[in-house]
């Protein structure tokens, strides 16, 4: 079922409307390097081929998980004796480009510079990240977008219909087509793999309908896109933890889940958790932490599966939990003035006093000890002269930082002595 054509491709308008670069290079246009971006199931390369045949080049495929350097010399050498002994081009086509090292992809820009191969790559993965600048600069980037439900229903329905698909041997029911629209998560791929299965299933069984039980008795359950090396991995503990600032708990159950089942170390998701209970819940609800940490502790001790339960009740508690950023605000305020020079001489007062001779070097002389005064505090300078006034921490309402905010401006104003 993959498009022979243009027109049959769907879900990528944007690239094939008239004028276009896709279609400008498809039918004809200037010949330039590409690189496909797109999730998987989308048309990366169905869309090479279909390059390649408008061109009327030859079409060489490698996969960069089965191809190295030597691979990727040996269809550059025989593209040149080619292009030099037929006058016949060459697309080359690598699947996952991503994959190649830095090493493998540089062993392309001679050819890819000089014409003798005219590449066609296909990443799953953002290209700014997983291509080197001087391969990325030589080509045409094209971003595909995941499709939608309707294009997937179309292209389950062709497949019924077509003689290349089913050929209009089965009836898909209304409710076994939403399913196998649902598994696909927008992946063309792998909604025609959930049909070709269920109605294999179908015609063991002798029928010609193709329902709601047999698409689930037929394929398992939809794969979880999520890949731990790539953009996934970044972009969904982004939203996790996005999702647990907002307070919005059910996406970071639905995020966390998403990550438990595509594979992603247990342990990353603790320190982040971690990380987020200070950052931006901080003094808001102080037990944050200590249950970021516990979570932590606990999937280190009783690992997978059931340390799914202790990062729930973790990711639960956080997002729930009263927000503030006063933490992090703080020590990146002062961070700021350490870095920028301010770090000016400790006042003697408060230098170390327990060694000969600090004493005659006025060190640790008249300092007041707090607990000496009912209130255990008391007037007294504590930072560098040029930071005396200055404030770090401000505390929000929220929370149990609201009786911190209560009683800080107190505090100031008796150590300041104003």
């Amino acid at each position: 079922m993959r498009p022979r054509t243009l027109d049959e491709v769907v879900g990528q308008d944007h690239l094939l409307t008239e004028g276009a670069p896709l279609r400008r290079l498809v039918e004809g246009g200037a010949p330039a390097s590409v690189l496909l971006f797109g999730p998987p199931g989308t048309g990366k390369t169905t869309i090479a081929y279909l390059m390649a045949g408008a061109t009327g080049r030859r079409f060489v495929a490698l996969s960069a998980l089965s191809s190295g350097v030597k691979e990727v010399r040996g269809v550059i050498d025989q593209a040149r004796r080619r292009r030099s002994h037929a006058a016949e081009d060459t697309v080359l086509f690598i699947d996952e480009v991503h994959r190649f090292s830095k090493t493998q992809q540089d062993a392309l820009l001679g050819a890819v510079e000089d014409g003798t191969v005219l590449l066609v790559a296909a990443t799953t993965e953002n290209p700014s990240f997983s291509v080197v600048s001087p391969l990325l600069s030589r080509s045409l980037v094209l971003q595909l977008r995941t499709l939608d439900d309707d294009d997937v229903r179309g292209l389950v329905d062709r497949a019924l219909r077509e003689d290349r698909g089913l050929s209009g041997e089965f009836t898909l029911s209304s409710e076994a087509a939403d399913h196998i629209v649902r598994l696909a998560a927008g992946d063309a791929r792998r909604a025609l793999t959930a049909l070709e299965a269920s109605a294999d299933g179908a015609r063991s069984a002798g029928d010609v309908t193709i329902d709601l039980g047999t698409v689930e008795a037929c394929v398992d359950r939809a794969a979880v896109r999520y890949d731990r090396d790539g953009d996934q991995h970044y972009d969904v503990i982004s939203a996790f933890i996005k999702s647990i600032r907002g307070s919005d708990v059910d996406a970071a159950l639905h995020y966390l889940a998403r990550m438990i089942e595509g594979g992603e170390d247990p342990r990353f998701i603790a320190r982040r958790l971690v990380v987020h209970a200070s950052e931006d819940i901080g003094m808001a609800d102080p037990t944050a932490l200590q249950a970021a940490v516990a979570a932590a502790d606990a999937v280190q001790f009783i690992g997978m599966p059931e340390g799914r339960l202790s990062l729930a009740q973790a990711t639960v508690h956080l997002a729930m939990a009263p927000k503030s950023n006063a933490v992090i605000a703080g020590i990146d305020a002062a961070l700021a003035d350490v870095r920028a020079g301010k770090i000016g001489p400790v006042p003697p007062h408060l230098r170390d006093g327990h060694y000969a001779g600090a004493a005659r070097l006025g060190n640790a002389q008249g300092y007041a000890y707090p607990h000496s005064v009912p209130e255990g505090v008391l007037e007294q300078q504590y930072p560098p002269d040029e930071l005396a006034d200055t404030d770090y921490y401000t505390p929000t309402t929220r929370g149990a930082e609201r009786a911190i905010a209560e009683r800080l401006p107190r505090l100031r104003r008796t150590i300041r002595g104003r």
